[in-house]
């Protein structure tokens, strides 16, 4: 096998980039190591800044999108019983946000590079990559767990492989420059078949932690409370977390809607970043990169806006022989990264309880909360980068 970019992984990153290089006559092939069902059926929840849903319109990708999703021009702020709108549509000249899961936008990208012919191989795992350094960087992969070695030869490499794949682990451990924090909560989420209970996504810091009411559609809702990263679901049952729900969602005049939970997990909450998003003809991109916990809505977002980046630069070298763009994609890529990584610690700190931190520190979040309340350009910062932050040229 042979492409102009070999691209690891089916996931917003590698599939955007195909579509992208598609449009400009470049050809890529995608390696993903699981089956296309389990793509499609990995539940995640999507909040899409108003530039992707741009985008997916740009590429013929966003007939479904603009049927089923919903469009949200603010969100709920809410602590000490009390609710702030923030009105993100009128303090960002009529953007919004559009309520989209992640899946569901794997599912219409999928079958439209399908149609196009494009090559997508599910259930090939990558197993390493040879020759990042040189001329002739090639993917080492296998079909199904017994598959005989396959190599895939291609001009360059984009790793968009998730944080566990074998992307970034191809660049010299002494050649990357890491960040990470870990944070001493996770979120326990939940699907449920239920009515709307509010027209936008509540943010709520109460006394027993974060809570956030989101949606899926009209009659299934996505919910998260903060909670022990290492918990155990088992002890979470149905009647235990609706009442937390209840609890730390209370608001005069107001009635969370229940439901049956057909779907509860615990995730652990990570900020990171990989500066070396590049090692000769290698690239990473998405979560192969960085991770951002998911308070700031930024981690689909920020794996589209690396690509973009990244598809442009492919474009110049491969339609004019330009390699300044490809040398300077990091560099580029990553200013974006490290403002939404600020948005995103911002978010999280400001809404979650933390045993770890002082009584002073726990203040200035409330603090911080009531600044968004009552001073327009704090309601404006975090509706613009909320939103989605401009490219920069």
């Amino acid at each position: 096998m042979r492409a102009q970019v070999g691209i690891i992984g089916a996931g917003p990153a590698g599939l955007f980039l195909a579509h992208l290089l598609h449009r400009v006559g470049i050809e890529s092939v995608i390696l993903e190591a699981r089956s296309r069902a389990e793509v499609e059926g990995t539940v995640r929840a999507g909040v899409l800044e108003h530039w992707v849903t741009d985008l997916m319109d740009e590429l013929g990708l966003g007939t479904r999108m603009r049927r089923e999703a919903h469009q949200h021009d603010g969100i709920t702020l809410q602590w000490n019983g009390e609710r702030h709108h923030v009105d993100i549509a009128g303090l960002t000249s009529g953007r919004h946000v559009t309520v989209y899961p992640q899946h569901e936008v794997l599912i219409d990208l999928i079958e439209a590079r399908l149609k196009q012919g494009g090559a997508i191989v599910f259930g090939a795992s990558a197993v390493s990559i040879t020759g990042a350094d040189g001329d002739t960087p090639r993917i080492e992969f296998r079909r199904g767990p017994d598959g005989a070695l396959e190599p895939l030869h291609c001009d360059y490499v984009v790793a968009a492989d998730g944080f566990h794949g074998p992307g970034r682990r191809a660049i010299p451990e002494a050649m990357r420059c890491e960040y990470q924090k870990l944070y001493p909560f996770g979120w326990l989420g939940i699907l449920a078949r239920a009515p709307l209970s509010w027209h936008e996504l509540i943010y709520a810091n109460q006394n027993a932690g974060f809570a956030l009411c989101s949606t899926r559609s009209a009659d299934v809702q996505r919910m998260y409370i903060q909670c022990d990263p290492v918990d155990d679901i088992a002890n979470w049952s149905d009647d235990r977390i609706w009442g937390e729900l209840c609890s730390r969602l209370a608001c005069d005049g107001w009635t969370l809607k229940e439901g049956p939970i057909f779907q509860k997990g615990i995730i652990p909450l990570r900020s990171f970043v990989c500066e070396t998003m590049q090692f000769g003809r290698l690239f990473l991109a998405g979560d192969a990169a960085h991770i951002v916990p998911p308070t700031g809505a930024k981690g689909l977002n920020l794996a589209v806006a690396d690509v973009v980046v990244l598809a442009r630069a492919l474009e110049a070298r491969f339609k004019s022989n330009r390699q300044d763009l490809l040398d300077g994609y990091a560099s580029r890529a990553l200013r974006r990264v490290w403002k939404a990584e600020r948005f995103s610690w911002y978010m999280t700190t400001m809404l979650h309880r933390n045993d770890q931190e002082s009584a002073f520190e726990h203040r200035i979040h409330l603090a911080d909360l009531d600044l968004v309340r009552t001073n327009r350009s704090a309601a404006a910062a975090l509706a613009e980068n909320y939103v989605g932050l401009p490219f920069e040229d």
